[in-house]
């Protein structure tokens, strides 16, 4: 069985990878609600106005990292047999190793513009990332086989 370390050395795979991520992260946003969720989705918006594949581009950027943090939940889901299952019950884990890898990028980033809406969006941003960790169990499965 292949890890997503190892697929996302192939360019190819990385850019429809981050093309489904790009399209995951999309989906969430568009579903969210209330105060927090107009919030979101006026800094998602900022972003896409600034370069429309602003979003994949730097999901393909932050992949290999995220792959790294992800590959040992997948092996751990495998080992108990349902990689979704796995992913809803440790989702909190899961969000924290993701957001982790973002705010490293985030403190070391030289554009203010991006660096102050995700510093905006930041605070509500683990509890977005725990209700989107079983789609993105779906989306693992698709590409690693």
């Amino acid at each position: 069985m292949s890890t997503l370390v190892e697929i996302l050395k192939d360019p190819q795979t990385l850019r429809r990878v981050a093309a489904d991520a790009a399209d995951l992260i999309d989906r969430e946003v568009r579903g969210k609600a209330g105060i927090s969720g107009i919030a979101l989705k006026a800094g998602y918006k900022t972003v896409k106005t600034m370069r429309p594949t602003m979003v994949e581009d730097a999901v393909a950027h932050l992949l290999p990292d995220f792959a790294g943090r992800l590959d040992e939940h997948l092996v751990k889901g495998r080992e108990q047999g349902d990689v979704r299952v796995y992913f809803r019950r440790h989702a909190d884990p899961i969000a924290h190793a993701l957001l982790g890898v973002t705010d490293g990028k985030a403190s070391r980033a030289k554009n203010a513009v991006l660096k102050k809406v995700y510093d905006g969006l930041r605070p509500t941003a683990h509890r977005h990332t725990v209700e989107a960790v079983p789609a993105l169990a779906d989306l693992i499965l698709r590409h690693v086989k």
